[in-house]
């Protein structure tokens, strides 16, 4: 199906970030669009107030008469919906066109110059940076991103005039490779999915056949310190990064009192004194990768500077809630040992003398399962751990395998303990911390307004 020819799209899981981000680009665009989703959320109401038609019951007779239609309206439907699930059932015994979320972005990148930003952790925040930076420059750009910016209260940016879309290239279920990156950062490949992809080797093979499908002309521009092959056409340059080596890095390096400045160094042109808008130190490198991605598509000196400093983050991605001399306390989205690694560093370079809490929910039984030792090491950088309850998401059960996996191999003398999610708010009045922060992917981020709530309210009390 051509875009032209597109009169309504029906979506199977309204409300995940990344397919609520397409629904935006065809509300914009003025087609009806509708969907289904398990339960609402602040996401999907806010989707139902742009004008989309979103039922919450797995119910052919739901589907709005506009979605009807094989001829007019496609279906985009996310991996996590199962295969025998009522209304895709429908849709796929009609001969609907069915796709995947990332075969639509993939039709975007053919016939828009895409800057996609693949890795196991950081390309959230490197893609929206790298967005934020060339939406306020000369270039502008549209953008399809995997979180919340704070800068637009949105993940979705939509453009008039730029060929230009900025991509969140996700390696879930080899999705990527619907892809056809006219450049592409690569942040990480640590392994990740391997319910998906059975074996490290074949998860790294993923990101290698990623990079065949970047445009001639284009760039790969890779973290100098990955375990991959990498595997690009005649014509495509080759740059790597880092925070402090590779052709794009950081120097002259500043961490003072909640501030962050450096030197943005580059085979272009080396931007003297970066400021960033949000000051945590793994940003640095997130935005030398940002900023590699924007300069290479004619972003000037003064639109990188403007662009980092005025950059203030996606929700739950290092998300500070409450930050004073009393108390910090924080959301991350840190579902994988190494971002949760690279949390505990950037916070504890932060906060080198205060006591670091952490509450962390796992997400998946999974990953749990592979990589519990992994996480132990990680949390154990932190001065206290709270282990809450594993989050399923779309897995059942796997017996033996929950939190005390970790909680047991947690550094000897570290503070620790296991909670269920129902009883964090009563533990948060009752507690006093100093550094606290949420992690995990799961759903007790939805508890983070009622926590910033009540520790505001015992900060104001001056209890």
């Amino acid at each position: 199906m051509e875009l032209k020819d597109i009169k309504a799209v029906y979506f199977v899981g309204a409300g995940g970030i990344g397919m609520s981000a397409i629904a935006r680009y065809f509300l914009r665009k003025g087609v009806v669009v509708a969907g289904y989703d398990r339960t609402p959320s602040v996401l999907t109401r806010q989707l139902e107030k742009e004008g989309m038609l979103i039922h919450y019951e797995e119910n052919v007779d739901e589907i709005p008469h506009a979605c009807k239609n094989p001829a007019s309206c496609l279906v985009v439907y996310t991996p996590a919906v199962p295969v025998r699930h009522k209304e895709l059932v429908y849709f796929r015994d009609n001969g609907f066109t069915i796709e995947k979320r990332a075969q639509v972005l993939g039709t975007l990148t053919r016939t828009h110059k895409g800057l996609c930003v693949a890795g196991t952790h950081g390309k959230t925040t490197t893609s929206t940076m790298c967005a934020h930076i060339m939406h306020q420059s000369h270039v502008d750009c549209n953008a399809f991103l995997g979180g919340i910016s704070k800068n637009y209260g949105t993940n979705y940016i939509l453009s008039d005039t730029s060929d230009y879309v900025v991509i969140e290239a996700d390696e879930f279920d080899r999705s990527f490779h619907w892809l056809r990156p006219w450049m592409s950062v690569i942040t990480a490949t640590d392994p990740d999915h391997l319910d998906i992809y059975g074996t490290k080797e074949a998860y790294l093979e993923s990101f290698r056949h990623y990079t065949t499908l970047i445009q001639p002309g284009g760039a790969l521009i890779i973290h100098r310190d990955l375990e991959m092959k990498q595997d690009v056409q005649p014509g495509v340059k080759v740059y790597e990064y880092s925070r402090d080596s590779g052709d794009f890095h950081a120097e002259n390096i500043k961490i003072d009192n909640g501030e962050i400045t450096f030197d943005f160094v580059s085979p272009v042109e080396t931007v003297c004194g970066i400021e960033l808008g949000q000051p945590v130190p793994v940003n640095i490198e997130n935005g030398v990768a940002a900023m590699a991605l924007a300069q290479l598509n004619g972003c000037t000196a003064d639109e990188l500077r403007y662009g980092m400093k005025t950059y203030k983050g996606v929700e739950r991605r290092f998300d500070f809630k409450i930050k004073n001399d009393r108390m910090v306390f924080l959301s991350d989205y840190a579902h994988h040992p190494k971002e949760i690694m690279q949390s505990a560093k950037s916070i504890r370079e932060l906060y080198r003398n205060r006591k670091i809490t952490a509450i962390f929910q796992p997400h998946l039984y999974t990953r749990t399962r592979d990589f519990y030792k992994e996480f132990a090491e990680a949390l154990s950088l932190l001065d206290e751990v709270i282990l809450c309850d594993i989050y399923p998401a779309r897995e059942a059960p796997i017996p033996g395998v929950t939190s005390k996996l970790i909680y047991d191999n947690l550094r000897p003398g570290i503070e620790k303990s296991m909670i269920h999610k129902e009883d964090v708010l009563d533990l948060v009045r009752k507690r006093d911390f100093d550094v606290l922060i949420v992690l995990g992917a799961g759903d007790l981020d939805n508890y983070v307004p009622q926590m910033t709530k009540i520790l505001e309210e015992k900060l104001n009390s001056g209890k």
